[in-house]
């Protein structure tokens, strides 16, 4: 017996692998190899942010260099540099890179009629608010500001003190943020990058230079923007029913058409538009 599916001649015979059968297990093999190396990251940035955690709870040798380096801050310091990194961590706070954003998104969404990377920065935006913020309210740590004079006495970093400074919000900000924007850029995503990766890791530095938060607050908002920006793929099926539904209800709101647009060369898959797809009829023969 044979059957014609959508023009490919199978057999159906019990104990022959059909053409279907063979296709997907093409497909999940090559899904295995490229979800493997993605998985393992995962694994192991995970691993890292539970270890910071334990680190700072238990009061581990990481305590101690997050106070040495409280007192470097506090030695080095210099007016000049001081004024102008006060100024420099506002691209790592949520309010103005947020405000980045949006203008960039907002415009090109208008220009070319394509809201999926505005979903995708809320999606990210609201995942990274509630991880984070979870984070900071489980661990209730304080910051060296909080503690004053009294944060350069050694494990002076106090836990479960309703504080709010592990993971730092504006590190993961920087990270989670310029990382999706050049991640979304339609050209030179190489040089936009590593923009984003000066300005995640300049930030959080210069939290540390001003004394406003622990070595160990940046290390665990690097690892927690990271995982934020990992999972973006995980969320394409949200991303997906968001667009559609925009799409649905934006040429209400603006009294004409959305028009798609082709995806820039070179784009991650899970940041395309998805365009739809007719369904494939079968006949038997």
């Amino acid at each position: 017996m044979a059957e014609v599916v959508a023009g490919t001649l199978v057999h159906t015979r019990a104990g022959t692998v059909t053409h279907g059968e063979r296709q997907d297990a093409s497909q999940l093999r090559a899904g295995a190899r490229v979800l493997r190396p993605g998985v393992l990251v995962v694994a192991g940035l995970t691993l890292v942010y539970a270890a910071l955690t334990v680190a700072v709870l238990t009061g581990s040798p990481l305590v101690e260099l997050d106070n040495e380096a409280l007192r470097w801050s506090v030695a080095a310091h210099d007016p000049v540099l001081y004024a102008f990194l006060w100024n420099w961590v506002l691209l790592g706070q949520r309010a103005v890179v947020l405000a980045v954003a949006v203008l960039w998104l907002g415009v090109r969404a208008v220009r070319h009629r394509d809201v999926r990377p505005l979903i995708m920065l809320g999606v990210a935006t609201l995942l990274l608010n509630v991880t984070v913020g979870l984070a900071k309210t489980v661990v209730g740590r304080l910051g060296p500001l909080q503690l004053g004079p009294a944060a350069l006495h050694p494990s002076a970093a106090t836990i479960f003190a309703d504080g709010t400074i592990f993971p730092s919000g504006h590190t993961a900000n920087a990270v989670v943020t310029w990382g999706l924007l050049a991640l979304l850029a339609r050209r030179r995503r190489r040089l936009w990058g590593g923009v984003a990766v000066f300005l995640a890791v300049s930030v959080g530095l210069s939290t540390i230079y001003l004394g406003t938060h622990w070595v160990s607050d940046v290390l665990a908002g690097w690892v927690a923007g990271a995982l934020v920006l990992l999972a973006m793929p995980a969320l394409t099926p949200l991303v997906d029913r968001l667009e559609r539904l925009a799409v649905r209800l934006l040429p209400l709101l603006r009294g004409r058409p959305v028009a798609p647009l082709a995806p820039a060369a070179r784009m991650p898959s899970w940041t395309r538009s998805r365009p739809s797809v007719p369904a494939r009829s079968a006949h038997r023969a």
